[in-house]
Parts: C-alpha cells; sequence; structure tokens
C-alpha cells in the first residue's frame, strides 16, 4: 500500500474541471481549482484515513481481526467485493419514501428501476412465479420484516405461535418469560411457543399439533435461530390448516442455502416468507419478505378466497414502521441476488453444508455431543453440559484465541446468561474458500481451545463466571497458554483470502 504522502492525485468538480488534490496527509495543504477557490481543500474531499484518523485506525483494526481470527458465528458472514461496493455508493445519498412509480420525492427515476431490478431478481433466484409471489425488498433488516408481517396480516393481540429461543427460535417470534415480555412481539401480539423434544432436540410436531387446537393461532412461524436440522413445512401447512392459520417462514438463516436448492424449501407450503439477505445469501444487512397471490383456499361452494396480503405489507413496511428505504442497502441485495443464481453460489451453498457437516463429525469424534446428533444446514449446536462446562465460558476462551462464536441455549436451559451450549456455523469461512479439510483443523482448534476452558475452570478460584473470567485475564502461565494458541490460529486464518479486502 502507497504511503499517504505519496497519494497526490487528480480528480474533478462537479463541472467536470480538474482539481489537484492535496496529499492525503495533508487536509490543509494548497489545492488549485482551476484558479478557484480560497487554496485549501475541502473536508468532504478527504479520504477517511486522513479526514478522521481514529476511525479510519478503528475499521483497519476490524478488518485485521476478521483476517486473522475465524468467524464461526451462524448468523454472519462477507459479502462479496461487489456487494460491498453497491454498499458504499452514491446510491445513500437519495431519499425513497414510497414505491416505483408512486414516490414522495422527485428525482427517483433510476431508484425505481433498481428496486424493481431487485424484485426481479428476487423472484428469480427462488424460481418464483410473477402472478403468484409478490415481493418487498425494503425492509430494513429482518426484524422490522418480521413485525410489519405480524402488523399487517393480524393485527395487534392477534395470536401467532413461534419457536420457543431456548429451543432455537428468535426474539422476533414472540419470546417472553414468565415474568417479562421480551420480545416487542409479545408485547403487541399474542404469542405461545412451541418447542423441541428434549431428547432427540428435533421439533415437537404433535405438539405444536395439539397446543394449536387450544391456541388457535392466526399464524404459524416456521422459523429459528439455532436449529440445525430442516424444518418439516409440509407438517407445519397441515397444522396450520387445521386451524385456518397463515403460515410464515423466517427463513433468515438458511435463505441462501434455499436459493442453492440444498434445503427444504418454505416457498411450496407457506403463504409468506422473510428474510434477512447477509446470513448464508452473502448479501447486506437489510430485509426482504415475500407474499403469495392469487386464490388462497375453495370453500365447500366453490367460493374463491384470494390473498390479500400485498398491499397491507406493503402499508405496513411503509408508511407504517419504516420512513426512506436504504437504497444502498436494495442495491447490495439485488447484486447478492444476481449471485445466488450462479453455479458458483450453488457450489458455495453444498460446500457450507459438506463443511458443517465434517466439522460436526470431527467434533463428535472428540467426544463432543451436538443437539439432534448432527446437521443439515449450516450451523452446529454444541451441548457442553456433558463436559461440565457452560457456553458463556467457552465462548470467552475461545475469543481470546481468535476463534469467534457464540454462546446459545440447548434444549432444557433454564437461563440465557448461562446457557449450556456454543452455536457454529460455517457459511463465513467457506467463503473464505476453507474446505472441509480445513474445518476439520477448525475442529481441532475448537477442541483445544474448550481443553483450555476446562483448565481455566478447574483453576479457577471460585464458581462464578466473574471469577472465571478473571482468572483468564490475570494468570500469566494461562495467558501464555493462549497467546500461543492464538498465534496458531492467526496463522492459520492469514493463509485465506478476506472477500472484499479491497474495500474498508
Amino acid at each position: 500500500m502507497q504511503s499517504p504522502e505519496k497519494r497526490a492525485k487528480l480528480c474533478t468538480d462537479d463541472q467536470g474541471e480538474v482539481i489537484k488534490m492535496a496529499s492525503d496527509s495533508d487536509a490543509s495543504a494548497p489545492v488549485v481549482v482551476n484558479g478557484h477557490g480560497d487554496g485549501h481543500r475541502w473536508f468532504g474531499d478527504e479520504p477517511l484515513e486522513s479526514n478522521d484518523p481514529e476511525m479510519y485506525n478503528i475499521i483497519i483494526k476490524e478488518k485485521e481481526r476478521q483476517r486473522k481470527g475465524l468467524e464461526l458465528i451462524a448468523s454472519e458472514n462477507f459479502p462479496s467485493r461487489a456487494v460491498l461496493e453497491a454498499l458504499g455508493s452514491c446510491l445513500q445519498n437519495k431519499y425513497c419514501e414510497g414505491y416505483p412509480g408512486n414516490r414522495y420525492y422527485g428525482g427517483t427515476q433510476f431508484y425505481d428501476e433498481l428496486e424493481l431490478l431487485t424484485q426481479k431478481r428476487a423472484l428469480e433466484a427462488y424460481h418464483l412465479n410473477a402472478e403468484e409471489w409478490g415481493v418487498n425488498v425494503q425492509p430494513y433488516s429482518g426484524s422490522p420484516a418480521n413485525f410489519a408481517v405480524y402488523t399487517a396480516v393480524i393485527g395487534p393481540h392477534g395470536r401467532i405461535m413461534g419457536l420457543d429461543l431456548p429451543d432455537g427460535g428468535h426474539l422476533t417470534h414472540g419470546f417472553m418469560t414468565s415474568k417479562k415480555k421480551i420480545s416487542a412481539t409479545s408485547v403487541f401480539f399474542e404469542s405461545m411457543p412451541y418447542r423441541v423434544n428434549q431428547a432427540t432436540g428435533i421439533i415437537d410436531y404433535d405438539g405444536l399439533a395439539a397446543n394449536a387446537k387450544l391456541f388457535r393461532p392466526q399464524m404459524i412461524i416456521a422459523g429459528t435461530s439455532c436449529y440445525p436440522r430442516n424444518l418439516d413445512y409440509k407438517r407445519f401447512r397441515e397444522i396450520a390448516d387445521e386451524n385456518d392459520a397463515f403460515l410464515m417462514a423466517d427463513m433468515a438463516h438458511v435463505s441462501g442455502l434455499v436459493a442453492a436448492g440444498v434445503v427444504a424449501n418454505p416457498f411450496e407450503y407457506c403463504d409468506i416468507v422473510t428474510s434477512t439477505t447477509h446470513k448464508t445469501l452473502r448479501g447486506p444487512r437489510s430485509g426482504i419478505i415475500f407474499f403469495r397471490k392469487g386464490v388462497r383456499k375453495v370453500l365447500k361452494n366453490g367460493t374463491k378466497v384470494m390473498y390479500d396480503l400485498e398491499k397491507p405489507i406493503n402499508d405496513a413496511v411503509f408508511p407504517g414502521l419504516q420512513g426512506g428505504p436504504h437504497m444502498h442497502a436494495v442495491a447490495g441485495v439485488g447484486v447478492a441476488l444476481r449471485q445466488a443464481c450462479r453455479p458458483e453460489f450453488k457450489q458455495y451453498a453444498q460446500d457450507v453444508i459438506t463443511n458443517s457437516r465434517v466439522m460436526g463429525e470431527e467434533l463428535m469424534k472428540r467426544g463432543y455431543t451436538l443437539v439432534s446428533g448432527g446437521t443439515d444446514t449450516h450451523l452446529l449446536l454444541l451441548d457442553l453440559r456433558p463436559l461440565g462446562l457452560d457456553g458463556a465460558r467457552g465462548e470467552f476462551v475461545l475469543e481470546r484465541v481468535g476463534v469467534v462464536l457464540n454462546k446459545n441455549t440447548c434444549p432444557g436451559d433454564k437461563s440465557a446468561l448461562k446457557p449450556g451450549g456454543l452455536r457454529i456455523g460455517t457459511a463465513a469461512l467457506t467463503s473464505r474458500k476453507f474446505k472441509a479439510e480445513d474445518f476439520m483443523k477448525v475442529a481441532d482448534f475448537i477442541d483445544r481451545g474448550l481443553q483450555l476452558t476446562l483448565e481455566a475452570q478447574k483453576s479457577s478460584p471460585g464458581p462464578t463466571l466473574k471469577e472465571f473470567k478473571a482468572f483468564v485475564t490475570s494468570d500469566q502461565a494461562f495467558l501464555d497458554k493462549m497467546a500461543a494458541l492464538e498465534k496458531e490460529v492467526e496463522t492459520f486464518a492469514e493463509s485465506f483470502p478476506l472477500p472484499g479486502r479491497e474495500i474498508l
């Protein structure tokens, strides 16, 4: 990389005339703008490196952390350079409240073109007929997308059923405890959870069916945040039909895998499908809502009941819950959706699942327990309770050796602050071109980090997490052991490319 002093360059002003820029390192150096101006650079023309060195340095440190570490958080990924370029483009400059052809601001003709193209690509990526499905690409993320659907379809105090968070569900599916309504979903809507079988780790569909008959939900949510198996959408559909309920899939974690056709397809059975776009789809942090069109059902007398989802959902997104869409993010989604249609992406998705299974098998060979006994997707749920460990301690030590994953509840856990497991995902490292044999090495690093965790737990002066952390961060002999493992992790990780490294 050139030093800032050597990066003096030419650019043009708004009229296309040549401007000689000052050195990046000297914002006060004289600037000639065709003989005009005050002789000094305007702050708006400075690169981040010289304009705000503090922020620039934080970003560079984070870039190095990503490059030197092993990112195994199942909800994270590395987007392509093209996606990052769309995110950092001039598209972020414009307000576009409204929808194509009906905006509240002028100057949006190219944004209409952009949004329509992204909608078209969304349908193409999931092989959907435009006469049967519509799509809204404006949600800021998955949580606003879900809330918009509830607002539009079932209204205040409407009844929903989603997988309980301790069993692998998501906050936005209605999580609450006996003492507090945790998610806004549980505050504004009436929610009842369904759960997994505690012995198998598989969703208890019979239990869901029985409770649905009592609760009579208006909507059932087939979606997860930490569940390693394919969902039985056909069974969900049967239960929804028994209760005249809408079936919504939240495919946030598996949307890229669905596009590639390597996991179960929610579009075959669901009325509504929501998703984030940054996980296995490898797009920007954004959200998307698909909704059915046409005939919903035919009554016994032959009357056709039509879907009425498009306008209510669109109105709930804007103006109901959001202001202007983030069109730079919408563009990034469009780029990612186009990439998802390529043969290379399908191979990527297959590799994600292969890598997940190989790593899971390697961990089980080393004596570890996986919830449900394995995986069909991009993630594993490692149960540490048989070892006498918990996820909070495991996460803390592993992060300090460069292996980044997250603590997670396992079926039967009582506390989210001291959960029994670790959630491990393969999508991000697969984006760095890790193959199956590389994930066997990753499993080795995880194993060695957890053995260090066991050692620290035995040496900790007391039973609390606070005492454990104090020991881990102060005992010099233990710090040396972590540093040695961290060095191995860094050397290994640095041998793989980081997508979009050219972009900050």
